[in-house]
């Protein structure tokens, strides 16, 4: 991989990149409100539980697909990609956070060069979601597909790690401890997600979906889900 592309990816995973993810703790607030979530290896199985059995079956696919969608400018692939992700998005809370992801990424795209007009044009016609907008960004690096979803599922593991820390007293140490157990798995789900079939995705989980319904209404809250 060319260092720009490998610079790109870095700049994609970063959380400094505006487009909100740091405000967003995809259910685990309510699960330490719950105490479901009370200290660092509750907290690591937990989000090692959310990569396997949510982010692997679902996102990483998605965007895995959709990279070369964009490449191959399979314009009717992109549109079906983009309406699975908000038809399985469980939540209001859930769905909110992909579409406010997908169209700050889909701004931030305007101001650079790794996408064209015409493929911005195109996702701002579809109700653009997270995934299929970091696709877009990723699809520009001349990265391949695997580094494209490693770049995408450490933004979301460092943004999680984040929002733990935030939610109880964890530390800095214990986040990276929680940090390093899931850059170790990483790449097992990504195999996962890159060995699934075209249909073979899901978005099958249902205490997450719970909890980010419960959060809606919870008491008090750092986190806009």
């Amino acid at each position: 991989m060319r260092d720009t592309s490998l610079l790109q990816l870095m700049w994609l995973a970063s959380p400094a990149l505006p487009i909100g993810g740091f405000s967003y703790s995809e259910g685990l607030e309510t699960a330490v409100d719950s105490a479901r979530v009370t200290n660092e290896s509750e907290t690591s199985g937990w989000l090692l539980d959310q990569l396997h059995l949510s982010l692997a079956r679902s996102d990483l696919a998605i965007v895995a697909w959709a990279v070369v969608a964009w490449q191959q400018n399979d314009q009717q692939r992109i549109a079906e990609l983009n309406a699975w992700v908000l038809q399985t998005r469980e939540s209001s809370e859930l769905r909110a956070q992909t579409e406010q992801m997908g169209r700050s990424l889909l701004e931030w795209l305007r101001n650079h060069t790794t996408a064209k007009p015409e493929q911005i044009s195109l996702l701002a016609s579809l109700q653009p979601t997270y995934p299929l907008a970091f696709a877009l960004a990723a699809s520009g690096t001349q990265a391949g597909v695997r580094e494209c979803l490693l770049s995408y599922a450490f933004g979301w593991a460092e943004n999680m790690v984040q929002a733990a820390i935030k939610s109880m007293p964890l530390g800095q140490g214990a986040g990276q401890r929680i940090l390093s157990s899931l850059t170790a798995e990483i790449p097992t789900a990504i195999d996962h997600a890159l060995a699934l079939a075209d249909n073979d995705q899901q978005a099958f989980s249902p205490m997450l979906a719970i909890l980010s319904a419960q959060h809606e209404i919870q008491y008090s809250r750092l986190f806009r889900s």
